[in-house]
């Protein structure tokens, strides 16, 4: 399990393949799986795998505007079989605190899409569109490129009258097939400044704790893993869990950003895609003073620099990049130069 008050000073090793290690894997989709509808390389085929080794396999997504059936049947055409109880979404999370807040039946202004709609109804709310329907709370969830701008204008009146305020997810972006597009957190933050409100709304998804008790409720996982692209909501989110995380290099985090992660955003593992669930991950270990050594590669700080030596695998070498720049940085972010280092492992600087 992942130690919240220890910073994370390198990633770890494991002797058993990652699916063997643990028996659940919370996925995020967007960036992990797929990206724009349409299955990342080695995805389908790692997930297969996975389940057939016995690792349960769980789809949890900060996006808000798709129904669990509709993400389980694109899984199903994908090629990884899914059921709609596989899937936790913010909009389900989302809905359980509005629902713990308000009396039941009560009536919410939905600025989002489908999939927050059926959350709320699967939680004894009724969604309304409308700032005049005397709405009990009005929340935001992301609703698809093809987001109704005045959904969002009647967020920010009610918003502006006094109604209670809740978001699924405040993530400024989202990964598609043409590259990152605006996410919820982008809609929230016009709602904040038309209303003129300066403390945000309540927001239940990743990484905050509301996401993480939805998805356990739901999953039952007695030894999860999640599994993410992003540093600032699946890693944070698996950080304040308390569960260990696999960060892959298919979405949003580039190995750049990866070695200015600040402590809650240091994940356990580190792979370039899903086919690190199917394999054991080589230790990092201490190779003399302030060096680590990952299979043939060693990192070290020098001249105010990190720099690498040796020759051997280039995750290899970023696992070991990722030593030396997390205990350089203490709790802090490391503001190092590792642009040569990066680029002399193949990375882009």
């Amino acid at each position: 399990m992942t130690d919240t008050k220890n910073p994370r000073t390198r990633p770890d090793g494991s002797g058993r393949a990652l699916h063997t290690a643990y028996d659940t894997a919370l996925l995020d989709l967007d960036g992990v799986v797929y990206a724009g509808g349409d299955a990342l390389p080695h995805a389908v085929a790692s997930l297969r795998a996975a389940e057939a080794g016995g690792m349960g396999l769980a789809y949890v997504t900060n996006n808000a505007a798709r129904t669990p059936a509709t993400v389980a049947e694109h899984l199903t055409r994908l090629g990884v079989p899914a059921d709609a109880s596989e899937v936790v979404t913010s909009a389900q999370a989302v809905a359980r605190v509005i629902a713990d807040d308000v009396p039941a039946g009560s009536r919410v202004l939905c600025s989002g899409g489908e999939g927050l709609r059926v959350a709320l109804r699967e939680r004894g709310l009724v969604p309304v569109d409308s700032a005049d329907d005397d709405p009990a709370a009005v929340v935001q969830g992301y609703g698809g490129p093809d987001m109704r701008w005045a959904l969002v204008s009647e967020a920010a009146l009610a918003v502006w009258r006094g109604v209670p305020w809740y978001a699924s997810n405040t993530d400024l972006t989202i990964p598609s097939g043409r590259g990152i597009m605006p996410g919820n957190g982008t809609a929230v933050e016009v709602v904040r400044l038309a209303s003129g409100r300066t403390a945000g709304p309540v927001v239940a998804g990743k990484p905050l704790p509301p996401m993480h008790r939805e998805t356990i409720l739901r999953t039952g996982a007695s030894s999860p893993l999640v599994v993410g692209d992003r540093l600032d909501t699946d890693i944070e989110g698996a950080h304040a869990g308390g569960v260990d995380s696999l960060l892959v290099l298919t979405g949003v985090t580039t190995p750049a950003g990866l070695l200015t992660a600040r402590p809650d955003h240091r994940p356990t593992y580190v792979a370039a895609d899903l086919r690190g669930l199917l394999v054991p991950h080589p230790e990092v270990v201490r190779d003399g003073g302030d060096a680590w050594r990952c299979g043939g590669v060693r990192a070290l700080v020098r001249d105010g620099r990190l720099v690498t030596e040796g020759e051997g695998d280039a995750l290899d070498g970023l696992r070991a990049l990722c030593a030396a720049a997390w205990t350089a940085a203490g709790d802090g972010s490391c503001e190092l130069s590792a642009g040569e280092a990066l680029e002399r492992l193949g990375f882009a600087a």
